[in-house]
């Protein structure tokens, strides 16, 4: 049975919102004239709103976002784990939440299943929601009759990802914080505090010493072709930002990217930790290894690493052994691919995945917080020595002139 999401007003001139059961509309807008509320609108849940009904729609969008998306699988899996039917189990997730968003699409999730469609089905119809690798998960453990295992697993590994993605966007946003903050102000000196200082002492026809005449050539190059520069760095981002949706100048960057010392470490760790953590749910739901790979392949961001799995996965098909095709694509660490050979001789290699890709996230945490550590005295030095010299820029025509005086 469909639900459907009504706006209402009861006798009292109150509006009221909420969602009902019902065979189709109509009879759900008869339940609501039972219940003494003069139906506005009825429109089936997960159903495209009208733009007058949803002006909002146009800043919110209607999917889940991330965190969302863990909580429902999480919610899901413990349910359906605990043998409560999967329709069941959807109304009791959609009752739990209080976001009108969430509880519209998993009503309308709900609705597909209570109709006797498959839940990995249901999901495709909210493709923003659902990625085609959460769904195909989602399938596997429907075949293999282990939904409640298979979500639990999915639940886990969206965790970890999201865990290890907003570790990812700490190490990047971090350091780059405090460098903008700190050329922001170094700027904002030598546009507006040094021209005045150093007024002072070109108004008396005095001798500037050579870091003063430095500085002061500086502070008049930003003043002048300071808005210059910005519109220049704005269209080279620009520039660079469609250049680097062409596969090959992408290629390129993503090469480069990886030989870059420290950066590159940390690109190839989150990516091979995503790539073996989705691959180990996948083969643990009962998922082919090939079909495994190409789907664990697509998560990778990086298109050299990319390539490389690709090639793997072709070698897969062909009959060559996991470890060696990973081993030959050096996509992977070389502890990772040890410990999948290992898997593979005893024959189990869903879990060797499983702790590979534990290890290699250990590692990129690792990594990460040992670079944290480094770029924030890096950069305060860095910065230091740029403030100390615009100090003694300033402070040297001073002692200048009390030296003269003096004499």
């Amino acid at each position: 049975m469909p639900s459907f999401e009504y706006v209402a007003v009861d006798t009292g001139g109150r509006r009221k919102k909420g969602v009902l059961d019902a065979d189709n509309a109509k009879l759900a807008r008869r339940e609501l004239r039972k219940r003494a509320l003069s139906p506005v609108s009825v429109a089936e849940a997960g159903a495209a709103k009208p733009l007058t009904q949803d002006v909002g729609a146009l800043i919110r969008p209607r999917k889940l976002t991330s965190r969302d998306l863990v909580l429902f699988t999480r919610q899901l899996a413990t349910l359906v784990a605990a043998s409560v039917p999967v329709e069941e189990s959807l109304r009791a997730v959609a009752g739990q939440t209080d976001k009108p968003v969430v509880k519209s699409i998993v009503l309308a999730v709900r609705g597909r299943v209570a109709e006797g469609r498959r839940m990995s089905d249901a999901l495709a119809e909210h493709p923003a929601s659902f990625s085609p690798l959460y769904r195909s998960i989602v399938a596997a453990g429907e075949t293999s009759g282990e939904l409640g295992a298979v979500l639990e697993r999915l639940a886990d590994m969206l965790e970890k990802t999201q865990r290890l993605r907003a570790r990812a966007v700490t190490a990047a946003i971090y350091p780059a914080a405090l460098a903008l903050v700190a050329i922001v102000v170094v700027i904002a000196m030598l546009t507006f505090v040094v021209p005045k200082v150093v007024d002072q002492f070109t108004s008396i026809d005095a001798d500037l010493p050579a870091p003063t005449a430095a500085l002061l050539a500086i502070s008049n190059f930003l003043q002048t072709f300071g808005p210059w520069l910005l519109g220049a760095g704005l269209v080279a981002a620009i520039g660079l930002w469609r250049l680097l949706k062409r596969e090959k100048p992408r290629r390129a960057f993503d090469r480069g990217l990886l030989g870059v010392p420290l950066v590159g470490r940390l690109v190839r760790g989150q990516e091979a930790a995503q790539f073996a953590r989705t691959l180990a749910t996948l083969t643990a739901a009962g998922a082919p290894l090939l079909d495994g790979m190409r789907a664990a392949t697509r998560t990778v961001t990086n298109t050299e690493m990319a390539a490389g799995l690709k090639d793997a996965s072709a070698s897969v098909g062909e009959g060559v052994a996991l470890s060696a095709a990973l081993g030959k694509s050096k996509a992977l660490p070389s502890m990772a691919v040890y410990m999948i050979a290992a898997g593979e001789r005893s024959g189990d290699v869903a879990p060797m995945l499983t702790r590979a890709a534990d290890q290699l996230e250990s590692e990129f945490e690792r990594v990460v917080d040992a670079a944290l550590k480094l770029m924030e005295p890096a950069i305060i030095i860095v910065m230091g020595g740029v403030v100390l010299f615009i100090v003694l820029a300033i402070l040297s025509p001073v002692l200048s002139l009390n030296t003269m005086a003096i004499r």
